[in-house]
This record gives C-alpha cells, structure tokens and sequence, in this order.
C-alpha cells in the first residue's frame, strides 16, 4: 500500500518545515519500498522561495488522492492564511485525506480554512497567542511538541516537524520502523507528542505589564498556593479581568501557566541534582512527589527519576 504524502508550500516558507519531515518519510521510504509517495505542491508551481532564498521546485495543487496532507509553516502563512483559492484546495483535500497535518504556523493556515475549529491544536510557542487570539474556536495548546486531535495533527515549530513526521510514520508503519528513521537522521526517538516545548511560558509574548508582572510574581513565588485570585492581585486587576486577560495575551489560562512554570523550575532542580525529589516537589509547589510525577509525565513525558538518570550520564 503506498500512501500520498503532499507537502503544501508557499512563498516565504521555512525550508525546514518541509525538509525535515520530507527527509523523514524519503527514509522510511528506503525501509519499506513503496510505502510512500511524496510530492510538494503549491497554488503557483514551479521554483517557490522559502525565507531562507533557497526555492524548491513545486507541482501544481494536485486534486487527486491524498493519504496524508501537511502544510508547512514560516513568515509566508501570513499571506497563504488569506488566500481563497488556496483555502477552498486545502479544505477539498482534507474532506478527502486520512490525515490533515500541519508543521510550525502552518496550523494558522489549517485554521483559516476552519479544519481546527473545535479541535486541540498547537504551534510554534512564539506565536501560540496569536493563533489563539485570532481563532477563538481552536483550543490552543501552546505548550507541546505536537497534538493529535482525531485526523488532525499540528505540531510547534521547526525541527518539531520531525518528530510529528516520526509519529506518522510509527502510525502507518510502527514504532520499530520509526525508530530506525530516528537512527539514520541522528535524531532522538522519540519526544513524546505531549513534551512540552523548551522554555516555553519563560518566552511567553505578553502584551501588557499587568500580565508580565503576575508571570513573574508567579515565578517568585512558586512554592506557595497560586490561585487565580492572588494572581490577579498582583496584575492588580479583578480574577475575572485578569483570567480573560491572561488568556487573550498568552494563549492559555493561568493555573496551566503555574503548572508549566512549576514543572520548568522543578526539572532545571532534578537534572541538576543534589537535593532530594521530596524537597524539589516541596520547593517547586507541587507538595509532594506524586504529584509532581503525574505533571513531569504528562508535560515531559517521563517521570522526575528517569529525568535525573538521564541527565546523570550526560
């Protein structure tokens, strides 16, 4: 069975978004002879810029069958996002597709055509807010490497394409296959979907110092109870001001912000090592080691222990 993988690009995209995944699945490819067929695309064939000048040639939007459609990312989603023609080609395809992916801001394009409306989805964390500003509709989840909501797959930016390629292929082909893509790419298989993307609330784009000041009270203040309420006191605004707030700026609510910032400062603790999970857990405002588990494995994907086993043979 070969699979149509279609890679739709556009003026100004990131070469990236598409060479990473591409290579991904040409490997794969070599693994399992026939398993895919790829082919990248675009509204006006031929040479098509990226950012980085590099063109990469393109046949036209093909309406035929299409397994697997990934539109990719970068500074030219601004433009593809408002474009009919390209919109009504991606909504066409994806009633068509088993699948319907995007890589980095590609997921602004995905949104634009309403594929995400109601969905979960995620996208490079600089610009999380922003697509959670303009598509109300769309859960955003600005905090992972990549989301599965049904069909639909969105992953964060750049390199995050990858490992949403790896998933994929683990997908159609399993695990095992994906994990010998990993090895021949050098890349690490594998980053779980639900690992949160680095150092994401310390970039969070807030517009407004009432926000940024509670973040940072917040960071100051992270081993005491941080409910809404007392966040608000520091942005000093009322807590239904302040969670509306919060929300439009970052592209998330605050206890998941706390959350994200306890589970950040809690694995700088555990990697460092020295000082015990009980007092980290204690010190980082999870209150005990349980706790603190459940959060490391569903925002890292690993557990506290397998964290500082890992950092203790680097």
């Amino acid at each position: 069975m070969t699979r149509a993988i279609r890679f739709l690009v556009f003026a100004d995209f990131q070469i990236l978004d598409l060479a990473g995944p591409l290579a991904a699945f040409e490997i794969a490819g070599r693994f399992v002879p026939g398993a895919y067929a790829l082919t990248v695309c675009a509204e006006t064939p031929g040479p098509v810029p990226s950012s980085a000048a590099l063109a990469v040639e393109a046949a036209p939007l093909d309406e035929g069958d299409c397994d697997t459609l990934v539109v990719v990312g970068g500074e030219g989603t601004r433009t593809a996002m408002r474009a009919p023609a390209l919109l009504d080609h991606v909504r066409r395809t994806a009633a068509g597709a088993r699948r319907t992916t995007s890589i980095c801001s590609g997921s602004f394009v995905l949104a634009a055509a309403g594929l995400l409306d109601g969905r979960r989805a995620t996208t490079h964390w600089r610009r999380a807010a922003e697509l959670a500003r303009q598509f109300r509709q769309v859960s955003v989840v600005p905090d992972r490497i990549f989301v599965r909501d049904g069909p639909v797959w969105t992953s964060a930016g750049i390199t995050a394409g990858i490992d949403l390629a790896l998933a994929l292929i683990a997908d159609d082909l399993g695990p095992a296959l994906a994990a010998q893509v990993a090895k021949e790419m050098v890349v690490p298989w594998q980053r779980p979907g639900g690992q949160s993307q680095f150092s994401t609330l310390a970039e969070l784009p807030v517009a407004s110092d009432r926000i940024g000041a509670a973040l940072a009270f917040a960071r100051d203040h992270l081993a005491e109870p941080l409910p809404v309420e007392r966040l608000a006191a520091a942005a000093n605004l009322s807590p239904r001001q302040f969670a509306r707030a919060f929300h439009s700026e970052t592209g998330t609510t605050p206890a998941r912000a706390v959350a994200q910032l306890r589970v950040e400062a809690a694995r700088a603790a555990v990697a460092a090592g020295g000082v015990s999970i009980e007092q980290i857990a204690a010190a980082t405002g999870f209150g005990d080691p349980e706790r603190m588990r459940r959060a490391f494995i569903r925002v890292l994907g690993q557990p506290p222990q397998a964290l500082r086993r890992t950092a203790a043979t680097e």
